[in-house]
């Protein structure tokens, strides 16, 4: 591999995804949670007060992962989710949080904003946090282009622009 620091950038996001997954099952089990894991609580939060379906939490980036009917199952069987079928569309089932699931949200709430203020006291500062989500919107950015192009090339059709 390059000394790029790009590398190094790929993979601290994906241990620094793992680290935040992992801190959050701690803090559930805290909580004498056992009926919901870490990614269904994530899933959770980003549901928020929206009612959605698969489709739709997939493609707003609230859920990466092949099981995502799975996790919508367990968290409606396990009372945290609410479904309701389009009276449209049979097919198509749009789901949203249970006033269980409102409860854990809040919790989750506190818990960020804990560790908000926990921040605070560490050599993070906000002025960072600010500049770090810039430049990984920038590299979300540049993904996006390059999965959009390299999927046109491959279709057939070609679409590069460049500039964010």
């Amino acid at each position: 591999m390059s000394n790029h620091p790009y590398y190094d950038t790929i993979l601290l996001i994906e241990r620094l995804h793992r680290n935040f997954l992992e801190g959050l099952k701690v803090q559930l089990e805290r909580l004498g949670l056992r009926d919901i894991n870490n990614i269904q609580a994530l899933i959770l939060y980003n549901i928020a007060s929206d009612e959605l379906t698969i489709g739709e939490l997939t493609q707003r980036g609230y859920y990466l992962g092949s099981n995502v009917s799975y996790n919508i199952r367990k968290m409606v069987d396990n009372d945290y989710l609410k479904q309701v079928r389009s009276k449209h569309d049979r097919r198509s089932v749009r789901v949203s949080l249970s006033d269980k699931g409102n409860d854990l949200r809040e919790k989750m709430i506190e818990l960020f904003e804990s560790q908000v203020e926990k921040l605070e006291t560490s050599n993070i500062s906000k002025e960072q946090l600010t500049q770090t989500n810039a430049s990984l919107q920038n590299l979300e950015k540049f993904w996006s282009m390059y999965s959009d192009y390299t999927s046109q090339a491959f279709g057939g059709g070609y679409r590069y622009q460049t500039g964010f």
